[in-house]
Parts: structure tokens; C-alpha cells; sequence
């Protein structure tokens, strides 16, 4: 089969993947092999690459936002058919005992796997996935549409949460990429009014069409003050004038798995008024499928842009670059 591999770390301007040919990964108990169609662009993908990340095992397939057609069943599996369409996502495995898998945080887990890091993942022809995390995709997206909702939109729902933005109330979102575009479509399904701050030209003018009541720069302050916050955004710096915008006993949800350092914050100016700093760490099986029942119910309509398997290293270079609106999705 056809991958990009990711033999070493580096700059993706120096396009470190390359297409090699791989046998074909045979499913072992409890896993199903799904011949991909499609796999999503994701941020994480580029800090994988450019080893920003820890404990990377190479070679390594990148890509956790795989849609395919499963092709093979292995043994104990039940609940998955071969022909079913099927998404991949992010996380692939937990130990399932520990105290964070026995309270519904499993997100959380120590021993988890996550596809694309530390086991292969969708930038190729074929990948095997456990039958536990391999989500059925609703039929009223298509195989491009569904790609960005299997991490992006994930995250973008825990996120969602985790800000506690309840229905009419304000939103900020800051950076506007792939889980932005998504999130605020189900903010304003909620009623919330949604505030973006982003860099891109290209970025705000999407906020627009989606419905943010105000857009403005990276840092500035938006007119009214803001019950929760969303930083997808990679920069710590962002982190002060977004706790400032926010109102008293809101919540700043990081929804980044990596961020640049966080400036000195004032107590008294960025943290007082029981305003809440909450990371997101991945996400739970629950929360994918919730995050796809809701998108078909909406319906998210993603925006997408296409390039070719072999122009992976290029899909990544614009993402860096900031220079699409919405996610980048890799045909296959």
C-alpha cells in the first residue's frame, strides 16, 4: 500500500514525509482493517511532524482523521461489519481499568494510544483501528465532510464543554482553523453569540459567514465581556487578554495538545473574579459519538480543501502558513 511516512522529525518546509510502499497491516483480535478514503489535516499532525511532541515511534504513518470502508474483521469482534463506513480518530486504545477509565474519563488514561503518534494512522492506503474506537460515520456526511469532524470537531465539542457556554450566552473563540469552523457552527445551533478573534484575513471573514457577532485581531478586546472562552490557537500569549475579556467565573478551555510558554499572569487582572483555566486532553469515545449525532442533527457543513495523498508535506506547509479557510483533507 501507498503511505507518507515520517521517518525523522524536521520543519515541514523540508518535507520530511515520504511515499514508501507497505505491506498491508492484517487485523489482529478486537481490531478491524479499513482501506481508507480520505484523511483530515490535523494541527496535531503538524507538531507530530515538526517533533514537538514527545516519544514519537518511528517509521511512523501520521493522520487521525481517517474515513474508510472496513475490509476486514478480526477475531471478537461484533459490532463492526465488513462494508461498514467507518471513521478513525485520535484516540485507538485505553487500558480500560484504571481510575480514569472507570469514570468516564478515559481521555485521560496513562496507558492510552493515539493514532498517528504512537501507532499509524490515515496518511496511507490502509490502517488498522480497534473495533472500540472506530466510529460509524452518519450517511448524511461525506467522506470529506466527515474527515474533520472526527478530531477537529471532536475536540471542538469537548471544548465546547468544558468553556460551561451555555445556550445565550457570549463565546470567544480565538484562532480560527479547522475546530473553530466547526465549533461555532454548534455555538450558534445553541444560540450562543459567538466573538472571534483571529490573525488570517482569510480566517475572519469565514467567522463572518458562520456568524460571529463581532471579529477582530489576535488580542483584541472584544466589546462585551464573555461567559467562556475557546483558545485553539497554539499561542500561550494569547492566554492574559483572554482571560481579561472574560466576565466573572467564566472559563478559558485550552484546546490545544501543544501551546508556546504562558506570559506572568496578574492575579488581580487576569485571574481574580474565580475565572477558570481549563486544558483539554483529548477526547472520550462518548464524546465522538455525541459530537457526530449532533453534527448530522444540525448538519456541520465543514469546509474543506482537498490535495492529493503524495502532497501531504504540502497540505501541512499551508496549514502552517494559515493560508486555507477551514481543514485540509487528503484523498486517497
Amino acid at each position: 500500500m501507498k503511505a507518507m511516512v515520517l521517518d525523522h522529525t524536521n520543519d515541514v518546509s523540508t518535507s520530511p514525509l515520504r511515499l514508501h510502499d507497505r505491506p498491508i497491516p492484517v487485523p489482529k483480535a478486537g481490531q478491524v482493517l479499513v482501506k481508507i478514503h480520505v484523511c483530515g489535516v490535523c494541527r496535531t499532525d503538524l507538531h507530530v511532524v515538526e517533533g514537538e511532541l514527545p516519544d514519537i515511534l518511528f517509521p511512523l504513518i501520521p493522520g487521525h482523521q481517517a474515513v474508510g470502508t472496513v475490509m476486514q474483521v478480526g477475531s471478537k469482534v461484533s459490532e463492526i461489519k465488513k462494508g461498514d463506513r467507518v471513521g478513525v480518530a485520535w484516540l485507538q486504545g485505553t487500558c480500560g481499568q484504571c481510575e480514569f477509565c472507570t469514570s468516564g474519563r478515559e481521555n485521560l488514561c496513562l496507558q492510552a494510544k493515539f493514532t498517528g503518534y504512537q501507532v499509524d494512522g490515515g496518511y496511507a492506503e490502509y490502517a488498522v483501528v480497534s473495533a472500540r474506537f472506530a466510529y460509524p460515520i452518519p450517511p448524511i456526511f461525506s467522506d470529506e465532510e466527515a474527515a474533520p469532524l472526527l478530531c477537529a470537531g471532536i475536540i471542538g465539542y469537548r471544548a465546547l464543554r468544558l468553556s460551561g457556554i451555555k445556550p445565550g450566552q457570549r463565546l470567544g473563540l480565538y484562532g480560527f482553523g479547522a475546530s473553530a469552523h466547526i465549533a461555532i457552527q454548534i455555538a450558534r445551533h445553541w444560540g450562543c453569540q459567538v466573538y472571534v478573534s483571529s490573525l488570517k484575513r482569510e480566517h475572519q471573514e469565514l467567522a463572518r459567514q458562520l456568524g460571529a457577532v463581532w471579529v477582530g485581531g489576535a488580542t483584541e478586546m472584544p466589546p462585551n465581556k464573555l461567559h467562556g472562552s475557546i483558545i485553539f490557537a497554539p499561542a500561550g500569549e494569547l492566554v492574559p487578554p483572554a482571560l481579561r475579556a472574560l466576565d466573572r467565573g467564566g472559563t478559558l478551555a485550552l484546546a490545544g495538545i501543544h501551546m508556546s510558554p504562558i506570559p506572568v499572569l496578574d492575579y488581580d487582572r487576569d485571574v481574580f473574579g474565580e475565572r477558570v483555566i481549563r486544558s483539554v486532553t483529548a477526547n472520550t469515545r462518548q464524546d465522538g459519538i455525541d459530537l457526530l449525532r449532533e453534527a448530522a442533527a444540525i448538519p456541520i457543513k465543514p469546509h474543506t480543501i482537498s490535495f492529493p495523498l503524495e502532497e501531504a508535506n504540502r497540505a501541512l506547509q499551508e496549514l502552517k502558513a494559515g493560508t486555507f479557510q477551514g481543514a485540509a483533507v487528503l484523498t486517497i
